[in-house]
């Protein structure tokens, strides 16, 4: 089951890099440059008149073989990381926020057309992670796979279990459905920092929490 800053009792921080592991070699290219003008006896002066065309077509053409190296040394996983980064960064369109007797704020994007998330079951869901400044600080689309996570059962932090399963007026989510949540610190991390490493805390205490949730799917593992 993946980690994540999500989970009370194992909260480190959060460091996820993508990696190309498939090296390509960058192409050489060479340069051959001449001028049709034939060459002048050797008692003759030579004419340079014509050196500036013939050096700046050289240029050009390395130019153009540098370029074509740098489309070349591009794979299709270093494509996909920038994308990655791009859907972890912006969030998704604004919606007006409902709020509980608990203080969650919630408004669905999408609502979704499968079904209910089952409590004590683990679920897949992708989700970005912000302060109540917009500054990301966790994200399952920069892993590139969806978080899998037991709900209803206090194994995350309490903002998420009602936003996804419900409850005190907010509706279930659905298999589908894309859900903004805004979870007060009475809901999230509380007083104390969380996601301390050596010093460091990911959360500083008494912090805003806003999620963008995409509710997948109920995890195929599940015990029938």
């Amino acid at each position: 089951m993946a980690t994540s800053a999500l989970a009370i009792a194992t909260a480190k921080p959060l460091t996820h890099r993508l990696s190309n592991s498939k090296h390509t070699s960058s192409p050489s290219f060479s340069c051959s440059c001449s001028s049709s003008t034939p060459l002048p006896p050797p008692n003759e002066p030579k004419l340079s008149f014509n050196s500036k065309p013939v050096a700046k077509q050289c240029v050009f053409n390395v130019g153009v073989g540098l370029l074509a190296a740098s489309l070349l040394a591009c794979s299709p996983l270093e494509a996909d990381a920038t994308r990655i980064e791009y859907f972890a960064t912006v969030g998704e369109p604004q919606c007006e926020l409902n709020y509980a007797k608990s203080g969650l704020g919630y408004c669905d994007v999408i609502v979704g057309s499968g079904v209910e998330a089952p409590r004590g079951e683990l679920v897949n869901i992708h989700y970005t992670a912000r302060f109540a400044d917009g500054i990301v600080f966790d994200s399952s689309y920069k892993r590139a796979r969806p978080l899998t996570m037991r709900i209803g059962l206090g194994k995350v932090i309490k903002g998420l279990d009602q936003g996804i399963l419900g409850g005190e007026g907010v509706p279930p989510m659905l298999v589908g459905g894309k859900r903004r949540l805004q979870i007060p610190p009475n809901l999230a991390y509380g007083p104390e920092p969380a996601g301390c490493f050596s010093g460091d805390c990911n959360i500083p205490a008494n912090a805003t929490l806003l999620y963008d949730i995409n509710f997948v799917g109920i995890y195929s593992g599940n015990a029938k």
